[in-house]
């Protein structure tokens, strides 16, 4: 896809060819706007998008993070009926353990405001976890929550679908070309500038994942979106760890994820105590340490080699929550220009980021969920959110 020119107008243009900015440029099409341009600096997701563990849960700890999981999930359950391709979605049901009584006390708190927005989840106690978890040693938990229509996608297959749908939708992608800067008059966007020329629009969304920051500021906009190392493995395979033994499960307190694959167990984690920043080599100091935790849940995994091991940047930002509104510059917000980022969550809230992206350029508004507190102006100067974070997100360093 790769051309050394853009067109010089478009209705709409997109910067980002990751998760969030290729659906955003797709659901633009679905809405209407026919001629949509994706610039992207590097290649189609060839950052985080396919580096990613490809975990999707709707059981987010706020409304939003329900309801943006909840349309990403259901988005990648029924891509191949709508595009004739998907993402690898498997419903393989998750867990999200409790290991103290004030977590029990969180957990049913928070399963009622899931049910109360639509999405199925219950408690389970002890011992049902423990007989739906056959791998995990047994008595670990006082209870978890459970939703057994969350699961996982293929992240390498995800930008194959993608780049698939932006061929068939007519989206022109113009790869290894970088955003450099919007054109702006009488605080109304009018074009966007490349490195390969400029392209005259009134519509733009930037997107950039950990690397949204350095787009905002090229733009003139200042982004609290951040990057840090986030690293995963995949063991050797073992009968113990088959799939159907093997529902997904979040460790909350330890920051460790994991689900199925290839016949092993693929885990992912993030350490809290790093400086923020760009990092794709694998830290095997940290592995080791949370190496214990896992053994001590999956005692399988103590015996097992690894397959697989890499590391990838992802974003996050202060309150672990997405970014969707207009681009503000210090005198006011930028009429047309918007920007999108899911806060670490690309691929679980990817689809539904982009959707409430395109709609808030198309019409100013969207039904996915409520944004009206989710933009940028909820940051002060320091980067500081006026929300509370989302509680149900890897611990990612502290800013």
């Amino acid at each position: 896809m790769t051309v050394t020119t853009v067109p010089r107008t478009a209705d709409a243009v997109v910067v980002g060819g990751g998760t969030i900015g290729a659906w955003a440029a797709w659901f633009l099409t679905r809405a209407g706007i026919g001629d949509v341009v994706l610039v992207e600096r590097d290649t189609l997701g060839q950052g985080a998008s396919s580096r990613a563990a490809g975990m999707v849960r709707a059981q987010g700890g706020t409304e939003a993070a329900v309801r943006l999981g909840m349309f990403s999930r259901e988005f990648y359950a029924g891509q191949h009926e709508l595009l004739g391709i998907d993402s690898g979605f498997v419903a393989q049901g998750y867990f999200i353990p409790c290991f103290t009584d004030a977590e029990v006390e969180t957990a049913r708190v928070r399963i009622e405001m899931q049910r109360g927005v639509g999405l199925d989840v219950r408690w389970v106690e002890p011992s049902e976890f423990d007989a739906m978890n056959p791998a995990v040693a047994r008595g670990q938990t006082l209870g978890s929550s459970y939703s057994a229509g969350d699961g996982y996608i293929d992240p390498p297959r995800n930008v194959l679908a993608y780049t698939a749908a932006l061929v068939a939708a007519g989206v022109r992608v113009r790869e290894r070309t970088a955003f450099t800067g919007l054109l702006v008059d009488a605080g109304h966007v009018t074009g966007v500038r490349t490195t390969a020329g400029d392209i005259a629009t009134s519509r733009v969304i930037l997107t950039g994942g950990a690397g949204l920051a350095a787009v905002g500021e090229a733009a003139g906009v200042r982004i609290p979106a951040f990057g840090a190392r986030h690293q995963v493995v995949v063991t050797e395979a073992h009968p113990d760890l088959a799939a159907e033994r093997l529902p997904m499960v979040f460790d909350l307190r330890a920051g460790i994820y994991w689900r199925p694959c290839e016949g092993g167990v693929l885990w992912g984690m993030s350490n809290p105590d790093e400086e923020p920043g760009e990092a794709r080599e694998f830290d095997t100091a940290y592995f080791e340490r949370m190496r214990e935790r896992v053994a001590a849940l999956l005692p399988t995994t103590a015996r097992l080699g690894l397959r697989k091991t890499w590391a990838a940047t992802i974003d996050y930002t202060p309150d672990h929550l997405p970014i969707l509104g207009p681009a503000l510059r210090p005198h006011g917000p930028v009429e047309g220009a918007f920007v999108a980022a899911a806060g670490g969550h690309g691929m679980m809230w990817g689809p539904g980021v982009a959707k409430a992206a395109a709609d808030l350029a198309v019409s100013g508004e969207t039904d996915v969920l409520d944004v009206s507190d989710l933009g940028l102006d909820r940051f002060d100067d320091d980067g500081r959110s006026r929300l509370t974070p989302d509680p149900i997100a890897l611990p990612f360093p502290l800013r």
